[in-house]
């Protein structure tokens, strides 16, 4: 008897969960199906382990450093060799190309630039080489893998908190160290461990250089550093105004997986903008998202050319950031777009622009700010682009070259 109730009670349990698959199937679809059959295969297998992006060995102790810098500084007659500790850029990644860009400045005043990519995952050298030839032809730097040492350079510049683990654990021969902080990267999680490892990179003795005012303010109050400081630019050689052309368009920039991008405050907002405006034509680009509940058009990733096109075919953008400002909107206003932002202090501070609507961060405001600005176009595309100084990022550029020289040359 007791082999059949084991037997009755499997049997049930099987019912049960082919009922509830059928339900879910109904009601979400085999992709709904599908994402909770992978949910649970994530949970029952640990894979929240390659979250992780960093391996052990390859975080620093603050409190333990002792980093050796070289005992005699070069003849300003040498040009320099700069290393750059990084992750392998993505496509299109906003991030690299604001790195990169650095990059490019310092080779063109005459010094060797190294890119050392630390890949926790431990991907392709040859093919990572690859994307940043394709996406990013202007950088000559050598490129090599951490695993082959962190070597060579008169000076290294970290470029994250995870590389700047790096740099501290791995490049432990006598070199000037620095730290291009393009935004307060503890912020990106809750607290806790990630959170931790983040902040404690600013107390590891780098020289910091802070793009923009809000990350500044940020080293200050709550680390208590002193952080040289430069400013965000816009490329307005690639985002500006092309021949005059309809705008019907409206279009995000969508990055689900990155909280500070605020995707589903956009989502929603933009499901209420499309009940109130049918006819508007909404656009997606950076990831492909699945089952949106209002029609759109999804472009995925973009040249900077392709999406320059794409903003001239629209009137509305909606560009979010909860941590430090967005490249996005400056490069949508470049283009003729008036853009739409949840509303941030520090945004404001940064990015003085009449042509920005700003709206408070839950759907409603949004999707009404947005209504906004559809309904009542400016007609003057060309005043939207001309609102966005055209220095681009030269001063950012010439700010880190300078720094860069006086650290490793002396002042």
């Amino acid at each position: 008897m007791s082999a059949v109730r084991e037997l009755s009670g499997a049997g049930g349990k099987l019912v049960s969960r082919a009922g509830r698959a059928a339900r879910v199937l109904r009601q979400e679809g085999p992709i709904g199906l599908a994402r909770r059959g992978v949910r649970a295969a994530y949970r029952s297998l640990g894979a929240a382990v390659l979250d992780e992006p960093l391996l052990n060995a390859d975080i620093a102790d603050p409190t333990a450093l002792d980093l050796q810098v070289p005992a005699e500084r070069p003849s300003r007659d040498r040009p320099m060799e700069v290393g750059w500790v990084t992750t392998p850029p993505a496509a299109g990644s906003g991030g690299h190309t604001t790195l990169l860009r650095m990059v490019e400045a310092t080779e063109r005043a005459g010094h060797h630039c190294t890119l050392f990519l630390y890949d926790r995952y431990g991907g392709d050298l040859a093919q990572q080489e690859a994307v940043i030839r394709q996406w990013w032809p202007g950088v000559r730097a050598t490129v090599r893998s951490v695993e082959d040492g962190i070597s060579g350079v008169d000076a290294c510049v970290a470029s994250s908190w995870e590389s700047a683990h790096v740099l501290a654990t791995r490049g432990t021969e006598a070199m000037r160290r620095l730290y291009f902080i393009q935004d307060f990267e503890p912020y990106f999680y809750p607290r806790g461990s990630l959170y931790s490892l983040a902040e404690d990179t600013y107390r590891f003795g780098f020289r910091c250089i802070a793009l923009g005012a809000m990350v500044a303010r940020l080293l200050r109050s709550e680390i208590g550093i002193e952080p040289d400081v430069t400013e965000f630019g816009c490329d307005t050689t690639v985002y500006r105004l092309l021949d005059p052309r309809p705008r019907t368009g409206v279009v995000l920039y969508a990055k689900p997986d990155v909280p500070r991008r605020g995707y589903w405050l956009a989502r929603m907002a933009l499901e209420r903008f499309h009940r109130a405006h049918p006819e508007a034509d909404i656009h997606y680009y950076g990831e492909t998202v699945a089952d949106l509940p209002f029609p759109a058009t999804q472009h995925g990733r973009l040249t900077p050319v392709e999406l320059n096109e794409l903003y001239n075919s629209c009137r509305v953008g909606l560009a979010m950031s909860f941590t430090n400002i967005s490249l996005v909107p400056e490069e949508m206003l470049a283009a003729g777009v008036v853009a739409v932002a949840n509303d941030e202090p520090d945004a404001r501070a940064i990015l003085t622009n009449d042509h920005v609507r700003w709206a408070a961060p839950n759907p409603a405001c949004l999707a009404e700010a947005l209504g906004q600005a559809y309904e009542r176009p400016s007609g003057d595309e060309a005043a939207i682009a001309a609102s966005v100084s055209q220095v681009g990022w030269t001063r950012a550029q010439a700010d880190v070259v300078r720094i860069l020289e006086e650290e490793v040359y002396g002042g």
